[in-house]
């Protein structure tokens, strides 16, 4: 349990609910409910080890973070996920009804080993350990298999360490969703790029020789959606999407718009992930306290060149 005020609000709430469930309890001295609602809050925290972190607010003391958040009323309590409200309750509530509340939203005890094991994952990732990587997240996603950001690294992970069947079985559950989401059907058409170059003898010629067949006749469509297969699988994704281009550019429909899909399925893989809450960015917490140090909001390169495809995209389309 940690006591916020309106100096650490930013650490002890905003930031840290970016990475756990932060339970804002507001309270006062003179208010008899909160004194029982408070050490059932602690006990549960307890309890539930590790899954939420229970701060506590002096609404009286802390009247800017009352007002920000609409207190109304005594016990007040709020839960903070990614640096927002997700849900809350007014009022001492029996255990019963406080642990249906915090059930209803936390992980499980198995989703959180999940997600260390993910963090693990990560981490070797970064250090160049994939076989370390892959253990860990085979391991997460037998304990959440259900998890599709994990399903998605460990897929990616068995395509970069060549294991290419492994990486077709353990992508099978994803793309049997309907609809199917667009990240697995990205994978699907690596996958197939990979496939490809294993496969057909195409796979192994240089670039030169694709390149010789383009000039004789532009419009050799096969030659050119071969080229960029080979060029996604080496990883050189921009060049393989120029080639992409040259196809829709002359020919919206060909091949079942297999291009078009394989150039949005690069886009996907590209995408960098949605950055984290940076208060310092906008001047002001997610709940709309002022704080200092706002600075530029400055695009990613990655996003700056993902979106600029997209839109050249978009003008062959239209």
């Amino acid at each position: 349990m940690i006591n916020v005020t309106t100096e650490n609000f930013d650490a002890e709430v905003i930031q840290a609910s970016l990475s756990t469930f932060v339970l804002v309890d507001f309270w006062a001295e003179w208010c008899g409910p909160c004194k029982a609602l408070g050490p059932l809050l602690e006990k549960l925290e307890a309890d539930c080890a590790g899954r939420f972190t229970l701060v506590k607010i002096d609404s009286d003391a802390q009247q800017e973070l009352s007002q920000a958040f609409g207190i109304r009323s005594l016990p007040t309590c709020i839960l903070m996920k990614d640096g927002k409200p997700l849900d809350g309750f007014m009022g001492a509530l029996p255990e019963g009804k406080v642990r249906e509340f915090l059930d209803k939203h936390l992980p499980s005890e198995d989703a959180l080993l999940a997600e260390a094991d993910a963090q693990e994952a990560q981490a070797a990732l970064a250090s160049g350990d994939t076989a370390s990587a892959q253990e860990r997240l085979a391991e997460a996603l037998a304990a959440q298999p259900a998890n599709d950001d994990i399903r998605f690294d460990y897929v990616k992970v068995l395509m970069g360490n060549g294991q290419l069947d492994e990486a077709d079985a353990a992508l099978a559950p994803g793309l049997a969703q309907i609809p199917v989401p667009l990240r697995f059907a990205a994978l699907r058409q690596w996958l197939n790029a990979m496939r490809f170059v294993t496969t057909d003898p195409r796979g192994q010629w240089e670039i030169e020789q694709f390149d010789a067949l383009i000039a004789a006749n532009k419009r050799d469509f096969d030659t050119r959606f071969a080229k960029s297969r080979v060029l996604m699988a080496q990883g050189d994704y921009t060049a393989a999407m120029d080639e992409l281009l040259e196809i829709i550019m002359r020919d919206k429909k060909w091949d079942e718009e297999a291009p078009r899909k394989t150039f949005i399925a690069i886009l996907e893989l590209l995408t960098p992930p949605k950055p984290k809450i940076d208060v310092n960015a906008t001047g002001k917490t997610a709940s709309g306290i002022e704080i200092a140090g706002k600075s530029a909001v400055q695009e990613d390169p990655q996003a700056a060149m993902v979106s600029g495809y997209r839109r050249r995209l978009s003008m062959m389309l239209n």
